[in-house]
Parts: C-alpha cells; structure tokens; sequence
C-alpha cells in the first residue's frame, strides 16, 4: 500500500509533465496557474487510493487522476466567475486577473483537456469509465445550477440543499473513487461501495465548509470568510437558523439580506448562529454522513489494513483548520 504522500507525488509529477499548448498564450496561461495553485489534490489522490484498495496499477489510473483533476479545476475557475470570488486558495482568482472571458475560455478549453486525459485510460475499461467520467461531470453542472436557483427562492429545504451539495461536491469525489475501482478492475459491487464512500464523505466535507465558511480563519482556510453571508447563500447553517428561529429573530434575520454595511450583517447573523447553536448541529449533521461513509468502507471485503490510509485521510479532512 502507498501513503497518500506517495500517491500526491505521483500525482504532482503527472501534472507538472503535462504539455499545454502555447499558442495563444492567453488562453493556456490560465490553465497552468491554476492546476499550479496547488491545493491538497484530494479528488485525484484519493482516486489513486481506491486503485490502491483494489490492488491495481497505479501509473495506469493516472489518466483518470488527471481527468479528475483538471475537471475539478475547469469547474473552480467558472464557479468563481458566478460567486464573484476574488481568491482561490489564498491568490487572485483567474477572472480577476485575466478578465471573465478570458476565464471562461480557458475554464471550456479544461474540459476538452480533461476528456483527452480520461480517453487514455486502458480501452478494456474506457466505456465504464467514460460513463462514470461523464455522469460526475454532468452532477456537479447540475448542482452548480440549483445552487444558483437557491439563491432566488425563499422556500429550500434541508434535504434539497443536502441533494444540491451531493451533485455539486459530493459526486466529485464519489465518482473519482469509481474511477479507481473501474482502474483496479474491481467488481461493480465494490465500485458502487467505493462511490457511497466518497459522496457521503464528500457531503460531510462540503458542510464542514459552510461551517469554515463562518468560523474560520482566512489564513488557514484560504477563501473569503463569511462570503456565504454576504451572498445570502443558503447554506445548511442559514436554513438550519431559518428552520428553529423564533418570528422575533426571523425579522432580525430577514432585515440583514439587505444589509449593506457588511461587517454589521456577519457580525448580527453571526451572532444568531451562535444562540441557537446552529454550528453544533451542523457538526452533528456532518458527523452523520463521515458515519455513513464509513458504514459503506466497512461493506468492502478487503482487509481493513488495506483500509487504514483511506480512514485516516478521511479523518485528516475532516479535521481542517478552524
């Protein structure tokens, strides 16, 4: 078995040996700033840590890291342009410093990168990995969309919001550990394991990122804080509030959408998570899906030896800083 240390470098390696055009430069410049931002590059590792699971090939299951990557980034680069996200890990978002259609450009051309990556897979598996390829790809446009239709409707539920992240973040990085199982050979029953491992992990991330959101630290979390309040997003921590507020506070809380003095909006918004300890039951949520993403790991037949990397890099994203 690889340390996931081992399997990064691999994957480091694979990137900085990719060769994007020159020509025009504008167009190519984007893509390598930022694949080069860096990152933790958790989708394509932990791809490569299912192959590992399922004893396959690892520089084999390269192609699909890339594809895997590359993807992820194309979508950062347009999800950016629509939040109007000024920093991407700490550094100038590529719309900020190219201009949005330049961005948006190089954001389309990535997703003809990453299929030219995807269809160097070994051709005994490339229909079940095109397939799984292109049904992440098509979930995660078709959660960046009803995120864009919750921030005009005033009526989202709790289990619409948890499907709207499973698409948007959650299949991500179900469908990279498919991917390595198809790699590996594994059987569809233990791909189809690997999956549920990945999204409800993967939905477990995304709601400890609402929770940094709010409480982190801009250092160490590299985004703006507090971006999803100024936005009004409707995260689980706004509509968990929504949910238990008393019509007094639900007032108070509904005057702020239309505050423009920013600092007052977060700190009074803020202030309403913190009595009705909404970030504890956000934990609680985001414990009930590492939960079921483990249930689904204990169901694969494999050694739990072979286990221990993927549990303990599992527990290492979910302890990020705060």
């Amino acid at each position: 078995m690889h340390s996931p240390s081992e399997l990064l470098e691999h994957v480091e390696q694979a990137i900085s040996e990719i060769q994007y055009p020159t020509y025009p430069g504008n167009l190519y410049e984007p893509i390598s700033y930022i694949m080069s931002l860096g990152g933790k590059r958790v989708r394509p590792t932990m791809l490569l840590m299912a192959v590992d699971l399922f004893s396959g090939d690892i520089i084999k299951a390269l192609p699909a890291a890339m594809a895997i990557e590359t993807f992820h980034n194309f979508t950062l680069i347009h999800d950016d342009i629509m939040d109007n996200a000024p920093l991407r890990r700490g550094k100038q978002t590529v719309h900020e410093k190219w201009g949005t259609n330049t961005a948006i450009l190089s954001g389309d051309v990535m997703m003809v990168e990453a299929n030219k990556h995807i269809t160097n897979v070994d051709v005994n598996i490339l229909k079940p990995a095109l397939d799984t390829f292109n049904a992440t790809a098509q979930g995660v446009c078709e959660g960046q969309q009803l995120d864009m239709e919750f921030e005009s409707r005033s009526d989202v539920s709790i289990r619409e919001y948890i499907d709207m992240i499973r698409l948007k973040t959650a299949v991500l990085l179900g469908g990279a550990m498919k991917l390595g199982a198809i790699v590996a050979k594994a059987k569809p029953e233990e791909a189809d394991l690997i999956y549920a491992f990945g999204e409800n992990l993967g939905i477990a991330f995304q709601l400890q990122d609402d929770i940094l959101d709010v409480f982190g630290d801009p250092e160490k979390f590299g985004k703006q804080i507090a971006g999803d309040i100024i936005a009004n997003k409707k995260t689980y921590l706004l509509l968990k509030l929504q949910e238990l507020v008393s019509a007094e506070d639900l007032t108070k809380l509904n005057e702020q959408f239309t505050n423009r003095n920013l600092e007052d909006k977060i700190e009074r918004i803020t202030s309403l998570y913190h009595h009705y300890k909404i970030r504890e039951l956000a934990t609680d949520q985001m414990k009930d899906y590492l939960n079921n993403a483990f249930k689904a790991l204990n169901k694969i037949e494999i050694a739990n030896q072979r286990k221990s990397e993927l549990i303990k890099l599992a527990h290492e994203l979910m302890s990020r800083e705060n």
